[in-house]
């Protein structure tokens, strides 16, 4: 007996066909008789954006047999649990669901901006996220909702030719778009609302279209909430991932945690004090403060980083950290 119904079901993505699979299977056992609908997998039609995964073999959508939209909340769950790297409502019609390319950088990275994404210097200049250089000091927003600078320490993760899938935020105003790797923080509220203690650290991947996250309004300089219009992924060559002394910075003017993997992000500025202090101490004692810049760091996730993720999952519940 077929464990899935479709209206039209071509996945030509071996990895993304296993997800379904298994998908299926879970959902006849949570609804005895009810099966999975996929109505697109492949899109050879045409119907979906440029960027879109369909084109790749890599997303599907999907419902229920019945249609029963009471069930979508647990569906989604569902497929999370089966493995789907990004899961989320993208109407009320159906479920989207994609995977990672088996060659991205995603599996192998934490958190990161893709190397054209824009920072705003102290000065009020723009600069590629790829040009900073430790000790630059860059917009942000700190705990009351100001915007300030703040100083670049050093990249946690930085890597410059290999290629990325990121995760796309589209705010209603087209010019703060936000590109960034599935396991990064970014602030978002469901509210429409400029109150910082509104906003909570989630994943890139668990954000949803009509959340909120907080902009720097191009012009004023102001900060305001916006309404996220649209998310998709997209490739992109190059990763990198300044830590700021504030732990935050604003990115294309979103604001956007430095920290990744862990969906805590008062946790991880945390368990960063001590390399933020170090860095401190040294720059006050020039002997001992390293001198280098963008392009003499090395390449790869940050030493420091590597090791509060091994320390975190011998001691903390692996549902908290990001699943890749």
């Amino acid at each position: 007996m077929p464990i899935i119904t479709n209206i039209f079901i071509s996945i030509k993505f071996q990895r993304c066909k296993d997800k379904v699979n298994s998908l299926a299977i879970s959902v006849m056992n949570q609804w005895p008789g009810v099966k999975l609908r996929v109505t697109e997998g492949w899109d050879e039609d045409g119907h979906h954006s440029k960027e879109s995964l369909h084109y790749e073999g890599r997303a599907v959508d999907i419902t229920t047999s019945d249609r029963d939209r009471t069930k979508y909340g647990m569906l989604a769950r569902l497929a999370v649990e089966a493995g789907f790297d990004w899961v989320y409502y993208e109407s009320k019609a159906h479920i989207h669901c994609s995977v990672k390319s088996d060659n991205s950088l995603a599996t192998k990275t934490g958190g990161c901006f893709p190397s054209k994404a824009m920072v705003t210097l102290e000065n009020g200049q723009t600069r590629a996220v790829s040009e900073l250089n430790p000790g630059d000091w860059v917009l942000t927003v700190n705990a009351v909702g100001q915007v300030v600078p703040s100083q670049v320490l050093l990249f946690l993760d930085k890597e410059e030719e290999l290629r990325i899938s990121f995760t796309v935020l589209e705010t209603e105003d087209p010019r703060q778009r936000l590109e960034l790797t599935a396991a990064h923080l970014i602030f978002v509220s469901d509210n429409n609302t400029d109150e910082m203690e509104n906003f909570r650290p989630t994943f890139a991947s668990r954000v949803r279209t009509g959340q909120f996250v907080l902009v720097r309004e191009i012009g004023s300089g102001q900060l305001r909430s916006s309404r996220i219009k649209a998310i998709y992924v997209e490739e992109d060559t190059g990763a990198y991932a300044p830590l700021t002394s504030h732990g935050t910075l604003l990115v294309n003017n979103v604001l956007a945690s430095c920290y990744a993997m862990i969906e805590k992000h008062h946790w991880a500025h945390l368990a960063f004090a001590p390399l933020r202090l170090f860095h401190s101490l040294t720059s006050l004692l020039p002997v001992l403060h390293p001198q280098y810049d963008n392009a003499t760091q090395e390449s790869g996730i940050h030493w420091y980083s590597r090791f509060l993720y091994s320390l975190g999952e011998k001691v903390l519940d692996r549902e908290m950290f990001h699943s890749l």
